[in-house]
C-alpha cells in the first residue's frame, strides 16, 4: 500500500491524525515539497518528510497540534552541533507545515486530493500556512484551511475572502498545468500583489509516458524497470504472437499494433508530450523506419533506437532516404543508452532509463565521486 492510500484507510477509518508536509525545500533535501507524512494521536506514523533525517522532531511537533488543534509550522536545517540530532544530515533545509485533520470538510477535501494521487490523476490540495513570513514555529488560531482542486478542475473549500478563494483556485490550475508545487502569496483580501496571506499547494499531475516499440524480451525489462520509476508503460508490436499480456505484466497497456500508427494516432489525440519517452527496440527497418519519422517530429522528449552502431547507420541511411531531416535524425539516441556495459536485458534496461534521466535533469552521467557542485539540480 502506497502513502496516499495510506492515510485514505485512515480517512476512512475515520481516525483523527495530523498531517505534516514539506512546504519547502533547499540544497539535498531528499524529498521534495509536497512529500507528506501522516501521525495518528496513538503515535502511528504514515509516510516519510526527509528519509529520517526530521521525522522525530515532526513527530513530536505533530502529537502537539493534535493536542492543541493548531496548525504549526516549522524549519529543519543542519549546523555543526545539531546535524544527527534535529537537522538533516544530508546538508539539506526543508520548512514543514503540520495541521490537524479532524473536521469533516478537512477530511473531504483531503481525501480528493489523495484519491487523485492514488488513481494518477490531475489535482491539487492548497493549505494556509501560518505567519506572513518564513517563521519558525509560526501557528494558526486552528487548522489550516484547505482547499482541493478534483481531476475536472472544480474547487472544494474556500478561503476568508471569495476573491482569494477564486485566485487560489484559478493558480493553482495553473500549476497542475506546469506540474508545479510551491507557496502563493496574497493579500488577506486575495490580491496577487498583496502579502500576508500565504497558501502552499502540492499538485498531482498523470505520469509521464513510456513507449516500447518491439515485444522483445528487452521490452519486457525495460517495461518493469519503468513502472517502478513511475512512468505509465505501454507496449507496441505489430506481431500479435509475441505481444501478450502475459509476456509483458509490467506494462499497463499492450497494444497490438504497427508502431508508426499507434504512435501517430497517439500524437493526434494530444496524448504525447515532452515528458513522453519513446524506446525503439525492434532494430528491423520495416518497424524502425516508419515509427522514427513520426516519433521525431513530435513532442516527444526522448527518443532512443536499439541496435548495434552498424545497425544505426543503416537506419540513419534509410530514414535519410525517407525524408527525415539531419536535425530530426539528431534527436535519436542510437545507439540507446549510457555506456554501462550492460548485456543482459535488465542492464540494458537500466542503461536506457539512466540515459532517460541525465536527459531530463541535464546530468553528466559521470560518477559524482568525479564531480563537484550541486547533487540535485
Amino acid at each position: 500500500m502506497n502513502e496516499a492510500d495510506a492515510i485514505l484507510a485512515w480517512l476512512d477509518g475515520r481516525r483523527d491524525f495530523a498531517l505534516a508536509v514539506v512546504t519547502k525545500t533547499w540544497s539535498s533535501a531528499p524529498r521534495p515539497a509536497g512529500a507528506m507524512m501522516a501521525v495518528a494521536a496513538d503515535g502511528q506514523v504514515i509516510g516519510s518528510l526527509s528519509g529520517g533525517c526530521v521525522e522525530s522532531a515532526v513527530h513530536e511537533l505533530a502529537l502537539e497540534v493534535l493536542s492543541t488543534g493548531r496548525a504549526a509550522s516549522a524549519h529543519y536545517g543542519t549546523s555543526d552541533a545539531e546535524a544527527f540530532a534535529v537537522g538533516l544530515a544530508c546538508g539539506g533545509q526543508i520548512d514543514v507545515l503540520v495541521t490537524p485533520v479532524l473536521e469533516p470538510a478537512a477530511v473531504s477535501r483531503l481525501r480528493i486530493y489523495l484519491e487523485a494521487v492514488s488513481g494518477s490523476r490531475a489535482a491539487a490540495l492548497a493549505l494556509e500556512l501560518p505567519g506572513a513570513t518564513e517563521e519558525d514555529g509560526a501557528e494558526l488560531d486552528g487548522p489550516s484551511r484547505l482547499l482541493a482542486l478534483d481531476a475536472e478542475g472544480r474547487a472544494h473549500g474556500d478561503f476568508a475572502h471569495e476573491r482569494l478563494t477564486e485566485h487560489i483556485s484559478t493558480d493553482a490550475r495553473g500549476m497542475i498545468a506546469d506540474g508545479a508545487t510551491g507557496i502563493l502569496e496574497y493579500d488577506e483580501t486575495g490580491r496577487r500583489l498583496g502579502s500576508g496571506t500565504r497558501v502552499f499547494v502540492a499538485t498531482s499531475t498523470p505520469p509521464p509516458r513510456l513507449l516500447i516499440f518491439g515485444a522483445i524480451d528487452y521490452a519486457a525489462a525495460l517495461a518493469e524497470l519503468g513502472r517502478f520509476l513511475g512512468y505509465r508503460v505501454t507496449v507496441c508490436d505489430a506481431r500479435q504472437v509475441f505481444t501478450t499480456a502475459e509476456r509483458f505484466p509490467a506494462a499497463h497497456e499492450v497494444v497490438v499494433s504497427w508502431p508508426h500508427r499507434y504512435f501517430a494516432a497517439e500524437a493526434a489525440a494530444g496524448r504525447i508530450d515532452a515528458s513522453t519517452v519513446v524506446a525503439v527496440l525492434t532494430h528491423d527497418l520495416k518497424f524502425d523506419v516508419p515509427v522514427l519519422l513520426e516519433v521525431v517530429r513530435s513532442a516527444a522528449g526522448y527518443v532512443g533506437a536499439l541496435g548495434s552502431r552498424r545497425t544505426h547507420t543503416q537506419r540513419t541511411e534509410a530514414l535519410l532516404e525517407s525524408g527525415a531531416s539531419e536535425e530530426e535524425i539528431a534527436r535519436i539516441h542510437g545507439p540507446i543508452g549510457l555506456d554501462l556495459g550492460a548485456r543482459s536485458p535488465e542492464a540494458t534496461a537500466l542503461s536506457i532509463l539512466a540515459e532517460v534521466l541525465a536527459e531530463k535533469s541535464q546530468g553528466t552521467g559521470a560518477s559524482l565521486s568525479a564531480t563537484t557542485g550541486a547533487i540535485h539540480r
